[in-house]
């Protein structure tokens, strides 16, 4: 006899105007399996789990859930459900407690005083069942690092009877030690017979934690079935539509003269004394563990942090940095934090694709808005860019279009030295072959790329030479091809120099 599945989603549909963003999407999720939603940016995952999680009703389709009708009027109804999520952005209060964040809304009360001694057990009871007791209810949230925030989020689920939980690029920001925390704690999950829904584009971390998968495509179911029977190759083409013959595509490019000399250059923590060049069409890659200093050495370089020693040059120019120096310098900066810095939230995709360059279209003060348009359509089209209206703001995007933009801003800025910091974080497998593609055009253009990143299989395949960050000093810096990633990973541990 079949056993029911633990989530039916049926013929899902839902269409914002003009745009139809799920076209009869279906998909089960079972008791004590962990089921992979994969998709490039903008194929409608993240709209068919806010569907789930009752944020946006659907247009039509129905949806069981342990057999019965499931019709949330709102997130809070599907949580109490038993619907829990875990976003790729935390939403936690950091200044609270844990057990304040876990319990915020739903507190426990008698006679309208909190019931702190019941709550607490509550708390306490949904962390140990995570394996992770050392995280104390009274510890303040902010102090903790993301892997333990993202144990709060679980740990609110699971306090409220969850029964499926979807991780929505739960890995995105986390360093390796944090990530294999994560996968202990969904097995664990798993085997207590929760539904788990998994979103990557990482598929070596689906294999690793998945039993099953679903691919969408442009609002489209277009392929599912079991992990250990389908190949890497023919998920990555159900997710392209086309098959994908270069993961890390090779344009042909020469290193030429030094158009960046960074000498001691020291921060406030971090980097300390690090000194290297970089030429006209080279990507040097720089490696490190979460806290090793290598955000900080891109900030130091562009003037956002204060350098206590040390200098760097650009094309022989030296001085006081600034952003705004840089820019005007030949430097383009893409930040980790595209939330909060790397890009205007509340402007238009116009407005943070062409702010660092309006000089094409300025006339007499006056802007050529009509000529911006097409520009930044262009863009759009070459970056993939999803969007209802290229006057769209940017906070309506998925997580992945806006990278896309933070990218396309410093390649029309035309910068000559360009500081990409994790620029394919939370990009789908399609998109990061072509924004690898887009970096070895420019350096075939004479342009120079700094590419930090901590997926080493890319900066192994992509750049010319890698370095390795620890604890601030840059350790070594060799040709890619000298480099294995078990060496990358024992230098980066590597004690103090």
């Amino acid at each position: 006899m079949s056993v029911r599945p633990l989530l039916e989603m049926v013929d899902i549909r839902k269409s914002f105007g003009a745009t139809r963003a799920l076209n009869g999407v279906s998909l089960d999720v079972n008791a004590g399996s962990v089921l992979a939603l994969i998709g490039e940016n903008g194929a409608g995952k993240s709209t068919l789990v806010k569907v789930l999680s009752g944020a946006h009703p659907p247009d039509s389709g129905t949806m069981q859930l342990q057999g019965s009708r499931f019709v949330p009027r709102g997130p809070h109804d599907a949580r109490a459900a038993g619907i829990g999520m875990v976003y790729q952005e935390l939403n936690l209060a950091p200044d609270l407690s844990v057990e304040d964040n876990i319990m915020l809304g739903h507190e426990d009360h008698r006679w309208g005083w909190l019931d702190r001694r019941t709550q607490r057990k509550r708390v306490r009871d949904a962390v140990e069942s995570l394996g992770h007791p050392e995280l104390r209810p009274e510890a303040q949230v902010g102090s903790l690092s993301l892997g333990a925030q993202q144990l709060v989020e679980i740990a609110r689920a699971l306090v409220f009877d969850a029964k499926v939980l979807v991780f929505d690029e739960p890995t995105s920001s986390l360093p390796r030690r944090d990530v294999d925390r994560l996968f202990d704690v969904i097995r664990r999950l798993r085997e207590t017979g929760l539904g788990i829904i998994y979103i990557s584009h990482f598929l070596e971390e689906i294999r690793e934690v998945a039993d099953h998968y679903s691919v969408l495509r442009d609002g489209d179911t277009v392929g599912q079935g079991a992990l250990r029977e389908t190949s890497d190759a023919q998920i990555v083409s159900l997710m392209a539509g086309r098959a994908v013959d270069e993961l890390f595509p090779q344009i042909a490019h020469d290193p030429g003269d030094e158009i960046l000399q960074v000498t001691g250059v020291t921060g406030q923590a971090s980097p300390i004394d690090v000194t290297f060049s970089l030429r006209r069409g080279e990507i040097l890659g720089i490696a490190g563990l979460v806290g090793a200093g290598r955000t900080e050495l891109l900030r130091c370089i562009f003037g956002l942090d204060e350098v206590r020693s040390g200098s760097s040059r650009i094309a022989g120019v030296s001085g006081k940095r600034s952003p705004r120096a840089s820019i005007r310098a030949g430097l383009g900066y893409v930040s980790e934090d595209r939330k909060h810095e790397g890009l205007a939230q509340g402007l238009s995709i116009d407005d943070n694709l062409t702010l660092s360059r309006l000089q094409p279209y300025q006339f007499a003060q006056l802007l050529n808005l009509r000529k911006r348009r097409a520009s930044v359509e262009d863009w759009m089209r070459r970056l993939g860019i999803k969007a209802q209206r290229h006057d769209q703001e940017v906070s309506a995007l998925s997580g992945g279009n806006q990278q896309k933009v933070a990218l396309a801003r410093v390649m029309h800025q035309d910068a000559d030295v360009l500081l990409l910091d994790e620029p394919t974080r939370g990009i789908d497998v399609g998109t990061k072959s072509e924004i690898y593609r887009q970096m070895g055009r420019l350096a075939a253009q004479g342009k120079a790329v700094i590419f930090v990143s901590s997926y080493l299989p890319e900066l192994l395949a992509v750049c010319d030479r890698v370095g390795v960050m620890a604890r601030g000093y840059l350790r070594e810096i060799r040709p890619a091809d000298d480099w294995t990633e078990e060496e990358v990973l024992a230098c980066a541990v590597g004690s103090d120099g």
